[in-house]
C-alpha cells in the first residue's frame, strides 16, 4: 500500500464499532477501512453510505448488487474489490461459472435480461465521460423503477469511487475468495 495506515495509531472510539464489526465478518479489519480511518470524518460518512446501499430492503437483490459492484471493481481495476466481491456472490449462491463470466457477461448466457441491462449501465457509467444513450435508460426502464434506478446509479458511482480509492492508494486483495477470477475489461 501507498499508505502506511497503522501510522495513526488507534482509531477514534467512534469508528470502533465499525473495526469490530469487521474483524468479527471477516476475521480481520478490511485495509481500506484502515485508510479511511485516517480521515474519521470522510470515513463515517462513506461507511454509512455503504451501508444504506447494502440495506436488506433496498429494490435490488444483493445477488444483482453484488454483480454489478464486481463489474465495476474489473473495469476500475481493483484487485481488492473484484475479491471482495467474488467472494460474496459465493456465499450468496451465485455459481462460480457466472462470478467468472462477469467480464464477459455480452457472450454469456448465464445472465438475464435485467442484470445485462444493469451491467450495461453500470459499464457506461464507467466511461469518461459517462454516456448513457437514451436507449440504454429505455432498456433499464423495463426492469427497474425510479426508485430501483436512483439506487442502481447510486451503487454504481459509490462502486467506482470505491474502487478507485482503493486502486489509487494500492489497497491489495486481502485473499476472500478461494476461486481465481477474472478481471478482465
Amino acid at each position: 500500500m501507498k499508505i502506511d495506515p497503522g501510522k495513526s495509531g488507534k482509531p477514534p472510539w467512534y469508528l470502533r464499532p465499525l473495526f469490530e464489526y469487521q474483524r468479527r465478518r471477516y476475521g480481520r479489519v478490511l485495509e481500506g477501512a484502515r485508510l479511511w480511518a485516517l480521515s474519521p470524518r470522510l470515513f463515517l460518512p462513506v461507511a454509512a453510505f455503504a451501508g444504506a446501499i447494502r440495506r436488506r430492503s433496498s429494490p435490488l437483490p444483493a445477488d444483482l448488487r453484488g454483480l454489478v459492484s464486481a463489474r465495476v471493481a474489473q473495469v476500475v481495476g481493483c484487485s481488492f474489490c473484484i475479491d471482495f466481491h467474488a467472494a460474496q456472490l459465493l456465499a450468496g449462491g451465485v455459481a462460480t461459472e457466472k462470478m467468472n463470466a462477469i467480464a464477459d457477461w455480452r457472450e454469456s448466457s448465464l445472465f438475464d435480461e435485467r442484470e445485462c441491462a444493469a451491467l450495461a449501465y453500470a459499464e457506461a457509467v464507467c466511461d469518461d465521460p459517462a454516456a448513457i444513450e437514451d436507449a440504454l435508460f429505455s432498456d433499464l426502464r423495463r426492469y427497474f423503477d425510479d426508485a430501483g434506478l436512483v439506487e442502481l446509479t447510486a451503487l454504481i458511482a459509490f462502486q467506482q469511487m470505491s474502487s478507485s480509492f482503493n486502486t489509487a492508494l494500492g489497497v491489495p486483495s486481502q485473499g476472500f475468495c478461494p476461486v481465481p477470477t477474472d478481471a478482465g475489461h
